[in-house]
């Protein structure tokens, strides 16, 4: 840095989604500032994108991570409209929108209207097979029942149990949500992640009359569309979502991107002295002073670098706690399956025994993903609900992925090619008390001016909320940079 007073230097460690979003952040508020800002990204992978890894093969479109975000939360869409790339995006295909969950081997359909953990029209749920009739009668207790007088977090599962009993929890709720976090119900904070069943109840006094009263709208547009309205929200691009990660590194061409490059240490240094407020090492020991520093990904790894710094904040970043998961993408002639798959894919309840957690149908979700005759097939494995099957190697893994998949979906050959994809440690786990503990931890952010801390162990795990938590970072950073 040869002018700290024309130049000032960000550093963000981590190049996954969060970090891109807040470099981009960066580069639209520092215009028209009496400095220059100079941007340097430390990425430990070899490749920008983190979770969001877009590949071929064979003809066939894989997204290797995550392979939509949703439309309800806007930021993954504001930015995709700045960097002109909105044209790019398509919805789910229209025919088909609807899930399945297994039952005794079967797949059934989730009945209309049943939205995540809560029954929203009454003749699907007294004709679908999927509950028992005392889990029905059980269910539609919920309508009765008082409202809980205090105001604590609680569990997922104890919420579900609490309002519309074990059936419905074990049965469609735990897999629906497990699809979502790879989470143990009876660990989830229902504050931190879906508050609005907990506000339905505090005012309305039941979940279901509140989704009545409020979903009108929302149930003429499904008797216009079918239950699958709700499916419309999902979106990605055409070319797959590493169109996103592409068009952020073409307009950051000004950034200093670092790649294989992980970082081992920072030191801050000392406050009013006039030099750069941190030093970031990596571990080929390049020294790089900065005057702000995003550390943008896992907590875990914002513990590790924060020890020497802020002992008890890397304590509480270390509690954050992360599942592991794995897909394995396989690829079939549409002739080899005799299931017929009238849905975007499906969920599989604990309870079933099986070793996948969910599938999806991703040649039936979204155009383009594979050639014509063909069908592409993603099979979600571990989570804290299964950790141990991550420890069986790629092809034990694709193995298991078939044979569950053979037995649910009616195929009787190999698939054409399997790829199995991992990604440990990498999907956060909001336990019970969760939002206390970011309360606590943005205190102690706080206290450090020129640092900021983001990714997916704060506010939410989708794309949309880490495109939020990166651009956030920037714009603290800039406002403390003055």
């Amino acid at each position: 840095m040869t002018d700290n007073v024309q130049t000032k230097r960000v550093v963000i460690i981590g190049g996954g989604i969060t970090g891109l979003s807040a470099a981009f952040r960066l580069s639209e508020l520092c215009k028209n500032k009496p400095y220059t800002l100079a941007v340097t990204l430390f990425e430990a992978r070899n490749r920008l994108g983190g979770v969001i890894h877009t590949f071929e093969k064979d003809g066939f479109l894989i997204d290797a991570g995550p392979d939509n975000f949703v439309t309800a939360k806007p930021w993954a869409m504001a930015l995709a409209r700045r960097l002109g790339i909105d044209a790019e995006i398509i919805s789910t295909n229209e025919a088909h929108r609807s899930a399945l969950v297994v039952r005794n081997q079967n797949l059934l359909p989730i009945p209309e209207g049943f939205l995540l953990m809560a029954p929203t029209k009454l003749m699907p749920m007294v004709t679908t097979p999927l509950f028992s009739i005392p889990g029905k009668f059980r269910m539609a207790m919920e309508f009765f029942l008082p409202a809980r007088q205090n105001n604590d977090d609680e569990s997922l599962a104890s919420f579900v149990t609490r309002r519309f009993g074990q059936e419905a929890l074990d049965r469609v709720v735990q897999p629906l949500i497990s699809g979502i976090y790879t989470a143990r119900p009876e660990k989830l904070s229902l504050r931190a992640t879906m508050p609005r069943f907990l506000e339905l109840e505090r005012q309305y006094g039941s979940v279901i009359r509140g989704m009545r009263k409020e979903g009108k709208k929302r149930r003429v547009a499904q008797n216009k569309t079918g239950s699958g309205a709700r499916y419309g929200m999902f979106v990605t691009f055409k070319d797959g979502l590493r169109t996103l990660v592409e068009a952020l590194q073409e307009r950051l061409g000004h950034v200093d991107f670092h790649l294989n490059t992980p970082v081992s240490r920072i030191e801050k240094g000392p406050s009013h002295s006039g030099k750069p407020a941190w030093t970031v090492k990596t571990r080929s020991d390049l020294l790089t002073e900065a005057d702000g520093l995003i550390i943008a990904g896992p907590s875990k790894h914002a513990a590790a670098l924060m020890t020497d710094v802020d002992p008890v904040l890397a304590d509480a970043l270390a509690q954050v706690r992360y599942a592991s998961s794995a897909v394995a993408h396989l690829a079939y002639r549409r002739e080899q399956i005799s299931h017929p798959l009238n849905a975007f894919g499906c969920v599989v309840p604990m309870v079933e025994k099986l070793n996948i957690i969910a599938a999806s149908f991703s040649s039936v979700k979204y155009d383009g993903r594979a050639p014509n005759g063909h069908v592409l097939i993603r099979a979600f494995m571990g989570g804290a609900l299964q950790p141990e099957i991550i420890q069986r190697d790629d092809q034990a893994l694709a193995d298991t992925a078939c044979n569950d998949l053979n037995r649910l979906l009616g195929i009787a050959s190999k698939p054409l090619f399997a790829v199995v994809s991992r990604w440990p440690h990498s999907m956060a786990q909001y336990d019970v008390g969760h939002l206390e503990s970011v309360k606590a931890m943005r205190k102690k952010i706080s206290s450090h001016k020129t640092l900021q801390i983001a990714g997916n162990g704060f506010d939410g795990v989708g794309i949309p909320d880490c495109v939020r938590a990166g651009e956030q970072a920037a714009e603290a950073i800039m406002a403390d940079l003055g």
